[in-house]
């Protein structure tokens, strides 16, 4: 039987991003259980809507088609300013499109937010759940995933802190077990 596919998506840009080193090192941890792809979103544009035809810019549809050909999404996004990144919430306002065909509507979602603060990004986290409700993604009911002082947990691109990485790997479970449960669509079908 395959693996599930995971599509992960880091809410930064920076090349050392704190959030893209969680992600690789949460793909290393779960080759047994997973196949996890980072999607890289820097070639995303500013959404606009008068570009957001049936032929979207390249880099969408790759978005887009990536999200559809998963079976879940890991979403990690650092805290700027009490929210998630722009980055990332532009590329969640693309993929929420086109409105009620989007392919992260119904799609099951882990998120993850940190930070160097002692906080891990929690309302990044809040307003980063809020903005999948709205689209209508699947977010994994699971305690708050927050990395708090991240940057004492990464060395050389890859999360160090055991403790952190085993509670990330719990949320990762219970993504792929919401991945297995049938859902009413599913139920309807049958």
């Amino acid at each position: 039987m395959a693996l599930p596919v995971l599509l992960a998506i880091s809410g930064s840009l920076r090349r050392g991003s704190y959030n893209t080193a969680i992600l690789t090192t949460l793909g290393e941890a779960i080759t047994d259980k997973a196949a996890l792809t980072v999607f890289a979103l820097n070639d995303v544009p500013l959404y606009d809507q008068d570009a957001d035809t049936d032929t979207p810019p390249a880099a969408v549809a790759a978005l887009r088609a990536a999200i559809g050909a998963a079976d879940g999404i890991v979403i990690a996004s650092p805290e700027y300013n009490h929210g998630m990144s722009g980055v990332l919430k532009n590329a969640l306002d693309w993929a929420s499109r086109p409105h009620g065909k989007a392919t992260l509507t119904g799609k099951p979602v882990f998120t993850l937010t940190s930070s160097p603060g002692a906080v891990g990004g929690a309302r990044a986290h809040a307003q980063l759940n809020e903005t999948l409700a709205s689209i209508g993604a699947r977010t994994v009911l699971r305690p708050q995933a927050v990395v708090g002082a991240v940057h004492e947990k990464i060395a050389d691109g890859r999360l160090t802190d055991q403790r952190t990485l085993n509670f990330l790997v719990a949320g990762i479970d219970d993504l792929l077990a919401d991945i297995a449960r049938p859902t009413t669509a599913d139920r309807e079908a049958s």
